[in-house]
């Protein structure tokens, strides 16, 4: 089956505006793509529904809802949007950005910030221009400067070992082989391994894993498959384990997930 033609989005221009704010909502659909540029503001990439990839300087980010990522001013980045989702952005001038990272990072969004982007959204609000508005903007930035902050949410790899299992396992994220048996399978002993993962992805070879099934489960849950489907294709032995890993990560149900952020009832 061919592969579909990836669509262009506008990037927004937010190059002599006066500031401080500028808010955008979208609804994109499957295959989209931003081409690379980059803005003198910084710039919080949101996906309210559905799990967003951004690449900046060799670096690849994805993000469940949970997450955002973080592009501070004048970084070059892109986007790529597999899958349809709905699309949350703040746009922060540069004078503001001092107390947020100074790298492209993902940050977890807090239930203020995520309330503040629904609420604007809901009001059409993209330039905070009353009193109590710029308020809640200024909110969001002093959320975004103690926000839990992640290099990656799904980091990857350089070494050629590791990189062939971290292929083999997004092509089959079901695979359930030991990190004792993938050792093998590159000629590596299992510490090494083990080592590699903590060297270059900052976490072991079993999280990685897990945060790669959860993001999966995102998408099969948008495409409406059963929870039991989920769990059977990302290897789970019973469909209670894999709600158990998607708890743990999502801090909800898989069911609960799919109402609150798929807009599947």
């Amino acid at each position: 089956m061919a592969t579909p033609a990836m669509r262009f989005v506008e990037i927004q221009n937010v190059e002599g505006m006066a500031g401080p704010f500028y808010f955008r909502y979208d609804e994109f659909g499957a295959d989209v793509r931003a081409a690379p540029h980059s803005h003198t503001w910084g710039h919080l990439n949101y996906a309210a529904h559905g799990t967003m990839q951004m690449e900046t300087e060799g670096l690849r980010f994805l993000s469940p809802p949970q997450y955002a990522v973080w592009i501070p001013p004048t970084v070059v980045h892109s986007c790529t949007l597999r899958h349809a989702v709905v699309y949350r952005s703040i746009y922060i001038t540069r004078d503001l950005c001092e107390r947020l990272p100074s790298e492209p990072c993902t940050v977890r969004i807090s239930p203020i910030i995520r309330s503040v982007l629904a609420d604007f959204a809901a009001r059409d609000v993209h330039v905070p221009s009353t009193p109590a508005d710029l308020r809640l903007a200024h909110v969001v930035v002093d959320q975004l400067a103690v926000a839990e902050v992640q290099r990656c949410y799904l980091p990857a790899a350089a070494a050629p070992a590791l990189v062939s299992v971290l292929e083999a396992l997004q092509a089959n994220p079901g695979d359930h082989r030991s990190l004792a048996e993938w050792a093998e399978s590159v000629h590596m002993t299992e510490r090494t391994l083990a080592r590699q993962c903590q060297r270059e992805l900052g976490m072991s070879f079993g999280d990685w894993r897990q945060r790669l099934r959860f993001l999966r489960a995102i998408d099969a849950l948008e495409a409406g498959r059963t929870v039991q489907e989920i769990a059977f294709d990302l290897g789970y032995s019973t469909a209670s384990a894999f709600i158990a890993m998607f708890q743990r990560e999502a801090g909800t149900t898989p069911e609960q997930y799919r109402r609150e952020f798929c807009g599947i009832a």
